[in-house]
């Protein structure tokens, strides 16, 4: 795959000074080969770009703000992982005893920020790791993830899930109107990265991801449908959502709802037929199908 340059500081300016909209439009054609269709998107990643314009239901929010998506996930009868601390200085950590394994990342922000901690917290190593994470202006909303603009600027400590030593496995399931219709499944995400596709009854895709390796087949899990069941329960309700959850030996649990998969630019560049299956299943809510300057017209 080609690697463009970095760009120059004049270029980045310039960059940043464009629409969000200009700027999601140059990226999806690198990336896709074409101009999103606005006027009649198709394709999965189309209506994700329709969304990203147009959409603004505060459930967005709800989903972007880890803590609000936790309690929804408890609502639902999904159990999260176990919150330890909430707050907006790692200095508040100092000789709290978070357990022997947690993670910590931000609360309103996607784009895998997280940091694996053991132990007691090393306060200034956190407060590195964590420089720049409660800043206002983010990258996802650069690229139009507005629904982060409405998240809780915090941080918090959970506990980790799994055992040591343990490839704990991240399920993430593309549901549809409550409907289970793709399973990613990743393994070693912060080490040797392996992802693999597959349909809900287990039949595998030839699909690849361009962020990791393509994982060896494996057998059904026996844990499988908890994990539609679990998704399809988060998911109702949702013309559509990408709910991630866990599956270690204690039972199904909540990872995150997630409703700008990568952006709406990274997911399946290299498998237009499945953009274009799952685009096909993903029904936009009316409000959402026209977009406001159509609207206008019409």
């Amino acid at each position: 795959m080609h690697v463009p340059p970095p760009l120059t500081a004049v270029a980045r300016q310039a960059w940043r000074a464009l629409p969000v909209a200009t700027r999601r439009s140059l990226v999806h054609r690198r990336v896709y080969g074409a101009f999103p269709d606005r006027r009649r998107p198709r394709t999965f990643n189309e209506k994700l770009d329709r969304r990203m314009l147009h959409d603004r239901r505060p459930r967005l929010v709800t989903a972007c703000d880890k803590l609000a998506a936790k309690e929804v996930a408890a609502a639902a009868g999904v159990l999260p992982a176990r919150t330890l601390w909430v707050g907006t200085d790692v200095r508040d950590l100092a000789g709290r005893d978070l357990g022997e394994r947690w993670v910590l990342k931000p609360n309103h922000r996607g784009g895998g920020l997280v940091h694996l901690g053991t132990g007691r917290p090393d306060v200034a190593r956190l407060a590195d790791v964590a420089r720049g994470w409660l800043d206002p202006s983010t990258d996802e909303l650069r690229m139009g993830e507005w629904a982060y603009s409405g998240a809780r600027r915090l941080l918090l400590a959970e506990e980790r899930l799994g055992v040591p030593g343990e490839d704990l496995v991240d399920w993430k399931v593309h549901v549809f109107d409550g409907e289970p219709a793709l399973v990613q499944v990743h393994h070693g995400r912060f080490g040797d990265h392996r992802v693999r596709y597959y349909r809900p009854d287990w039949s595998p895709t030839e699909v690849g991801i361009r962020a990791a390796r393509t994982a060896d087949l494996v057998p059904p899990p026996r844990h499988l449908a908890a994990v539609l069941d679990a998704a399809a329960r988060l998911g109702r309700g949702w013309d559509y959502v990408r709910v991630d959850l866990y599956a270690p030996a204690e039972g199904v649990r909540f990872g995150e709802l997630t409703v700008y998969p990568g952006s709406g630019l990274t997911d399946f560049p290299d498998d237009p037929w499945l953009d274009h299956e799952l685009g096909q299943r993903w029904v936009l809510p009316p409000e959402v199908a026209v977009s406001t300057r159509l609207r206008r017209r019409g």
